[in-house]
């Protein structure tokens, strides 16, 4: 009997494989499941290991993403995975599949973009591989960050009466990405028009350079706030929050006046592409903002870090995963964020 992939989705599909590779070494202290791998190098000291892999046609469209973009985003989904367990990053490896439609010179274009986020992120590129690909681009980045065994955050570990925070703004990458849609078809059918990007700078950058955000993570630090439980939002706040609250076995309230959407993404959701601003902030992805919860003796040191919101509460499982609506109206929260292995794919 065959089953297809897409029954199963990503997630399903990842936690078939986990269950049947259990951890047989003592330097092994957490594997599948969470943002990164978490592996014991010192007593005081692990080493985290997250991988990606972007495809041209599924993750990114070359007809609208510069290369240099592309380089530095790469980077910054990896770097966002060693954030999202509070870890430190230091190295990454880069490895490419290329199919003959690529020079050199596009080549460097990739590596410049790489070259940045590096910098901007303070760590080196260490290694990786080439190959050829019959189409398209392929990439994958392995990013190597550490952190003490107890200041690493994991996805299931949230509790009871824990408030439930995310940072920067909800949305904008998924409106990027629609008004890029949209300019796209719009060059199809007639090569001779402009693009209409004009004051559409925040969502074409959230689309396009999106930064992790390792500055929360220092500054967690730096005022003594150790979450319960965190991951990066990738796939939609929507899909991330029941991600923690399946593995912490809990549920959580939001509040959708709480939830943070910059005001450009809100009037051109609404105004332009016909979208609720919610819809897109709760399902939308590739935000690779932070979602934490925190214990509530943390909440004065919390209102110190300027860009993070205070957005809901965890409470018990049972009471599943809701949002009270402006209109006061309580609904159920369902994770309809990106998914992989769709039949069309």
């Amino acid at each position: 009997m065959r089953t297809e992939i897409n029954k199963l989705g990503e997630f399903g599909l990842i936690e078939r494989i986990a269950a049947n590779f259990p951890l047989q070494k003592k330097t092994s202290k957490k594997g599948i499941a969470d943002d990164a791998a978490v592996i014991k190098i010192e007593e005081d000291k692990q080493l985290l290991v997250s991988t990606d892999m972007l495809v041209e046609g599924i993750h990114f469209d070359l007809s609208y993403t510069p290369l240099k973009h592309l380089g530095y985003k790469a980077v910054s989904v990896n770097v966002s995975d060693i954030a999202a367990m509070n870890g430190i990053p230091h190295q990454i490896t880069v490895s490419l599949a290329l199919s003959n439609r690529f020079s050199v010179e596009a080549v460097d274009e990739f590596y410049e973009g790489v070259k940045f986020a590096c910098e901007d992120y303070g760590i080196d590129l260490v290694g990786g591989d080439t190959t050829s690909s019959p189409k398209g681009l392929v990439i994958s980045i392995t990013a190597l960050g550490q952190a003490s065994p107890k200041k690493i955050v994991y996805r299931n570990t949230a509790k009871k009466g824990d408030v439930l925070c995310v940072t920067g703004d909800l949305g904008a990458a998924f409106v990027g990405l629609q008004i890029l849609e949209r300019e796209k078809r719009v060059f199809i059918d007639a090569p001779e028009a402009q693009p209409k990007l004009d004051n559409l700078e925040h969502v074409m950058e959230r689309q396009l350079k999106p930064k992790a955000r390792m500055d929360i993570i220092y500054e967690l630090e730096e005022h003594g706030i150790l979450p319960t439980s965190m991951m990066d939002i990738s796939d939609g706040l929507a899909s991330e929050i029941h991600h923690i609250c399946r593995q912490s076995n809990v549920g959580a309230m939001m509040y959708e006046k709480n939830i943070p959407i910059d005001e450009q993404t809100a009037v051109t959701a609404a105004e332009e592409l016909k979208l609720s601003p919610l819809t897109c902030a709760l399902n939308g992805g590739e935000d690779y903002e932070l979602l934490f919860t925190i214990k509530q003796e943390d909440l004065q040191k919390i209102e110190k870090i300027v860009d993070v919101h205070l957005i809901g509460y965890i409470h018990e499982a049972e009471k599943g995963v809701k949002v009270v609506m402006n209109s006061e109206q309580l609904m159920d929260i369902k994770a309809q964020g990106w998914k992989h292995f769709e039949e069309n794919e």
